[in-house]
C-alpha cells in the first residue's frame, strides 16, 4: 500500500468491538477465576435514543480520538472503547486501538485499580437525572413537539483523574437538525453544567453557578465578593479552554488531524491546570 495511503488507515470499529467482547472473558489468566466467571468485563453502556423520545442504556461505540497515552510521548490517533465488571456500572478499564506509524494494528488495554470504584457511563448519566435542576429542566423541554437527544458521553483523562463530559440537544419533532442545548461536565465529586462547554468550566472549576440558560452563569457571593468568577489567571484558562475545544473542533472537520492534536493536547493542559487548582 503507498505510504500516502497507508498513513490514513485507521484502526477498525468491528475489530475492536470484537476484540473488546472476546477480551472481557479472556484477561482473565487464572483458571479457577476463568472457570467461574469471577472477573468476566463487558463493554460500558451508556443513554442512548433507540427510538425518537425513547431512552435506553446501549453499549457504548468505540470513539476516535486524538490523545497522547499514558506512559507515550506523542500525541496519537487511537480508537477507544472503556469497560465495566459484568453486573456493575464502574469503570474497570478501557481499550485503545492504535493507527498511526509501527503502531498500527496494535490494541493497548489499561486497567483502574479494583480498590478504587470509578464512575462508569450510566453513574453518570444518573446523577444527571438526579439533579432536581436538570432533571425537570430535561421533563420540561421533553414534551410534545420536541424530544431531548443525549449525545455520547466522552471520559477524558485527565492527570489522574477523569472528566466527563455529555452534550444534551434539543429536537423538533418536523426539524432533522438538533440543537444544543446543554453540555454537562463531571468528575468524581461534582457535576456542573452550561449553555455551552466554556459555561460548564466555570461552573465546574470557577465557582459560578450551573443554569441552564444561555445567559452566562455567575458565581453566587456576598456584597462585599469580587465580581469576577475567579481570578484572572483561572478565568484564562477557562476561556482557552473553550477556544482549544473549537479549534480542535475546526480542525478537525478540516482534515487537518495533526493540528488538531495539538489543540487536544493543549486543552488537556488546562483541564490538568484546572483540575489541580481544586485540591
Amino acid at each position: 500500500m503507498p505510504q500516502d495511503l497507508r498513513r490514513h488507515v485507521r484502526y477498525p470499529e468491528l475489530m475492536l468491538k470484537l476484540q473488546a467482547s472476546v477480551y472481557g472473558l479472556y484477561h482473565m489468566t487464572d483458571p479457577t477465576v476463568f472457570y467461574n466467571r469471577e472477573d468476566l468485563w463487558t463493554v460500558a453502556s451508556e443513554v442512548g435514543s433507540r427510538q425518537p423520545g425513547e431512552q435506553a442504556a446501549i453499549p457504548m461505540e468505540p470513539n476516535f480520538v486524538l490523545m497522547k497515552l499514558p506512559g507515550k510521548g506523542e500525541v496519537e490517533f487511537v480508537e477507544i472503547l472503556p469497560f465495566t465488571p459484568s453486573n456493575r456500572n464502574n469503570l474497570i478499564g478501557w481499550i485503545a486501538g492504535r493507527s498511526d506509524g509501527v503502531n498500527y494494528g496494535t490494541a493497548l488495554v489499561y486497567d483502574f485499580p479494583k480498590t478504587r470504584l470509578v464512575d462508569g457511563p450510566l453513574q453518570i448519566e444518573a446523577r444527571i437525572d438526579q439533579n432536581a435542576q436538570l432533571s425537570g429542566q430535561l421533563s420540561l423541554w421533553n414534551q410534545q413537539g420536541s424530544h431531548v437527544r443525549r449525545g455520547t458521553l466522552l471520559v477524558i483523562p485527565c492527570g489522574k483523574a477523569l472528566i466527563y463530559a455529555e452534550p444534551i440537544y434539543l429536537q423538533a419533532e418536523r426539524s432533522p437538525m438538533p440543537e444544543l442545548r446543554l453540555v454537562v461536565l463531571a468528575l468524581q465529586d461534582k457535576l456542573a453544567y452550561g449553555a455551552t462547554f466554556e459555561a460548564a468550566l466555570r461552573a465546574l472549576f470557577g465557582g459560578a453557578s450551573s443554569s441552564v440558560s444561555a445567559e452566562p452563569a455567575q458565581p453566587e457571593r456576598s456584597a462585599t465578593a469580587p465580581s469576577t468568577a475567579g481570578p484572572p489567571d483561572l478565568n484564562a484558562l477557562i476561556e482557552g479552554a473553550a477556544r482549544d475545544l473549537a479549534d480542535y473542533q475546526r480542525l478537525t472537520s478540516e482534515g487537518k488531524l495533526g493540528e488538531a492534536g495539538q489543540k487536544l493536547e493543549q486543552l488537556k493542559q488546562k483541564l490538568d491546570a484546572l483540575n489541580a487548582r481544586r485540591k
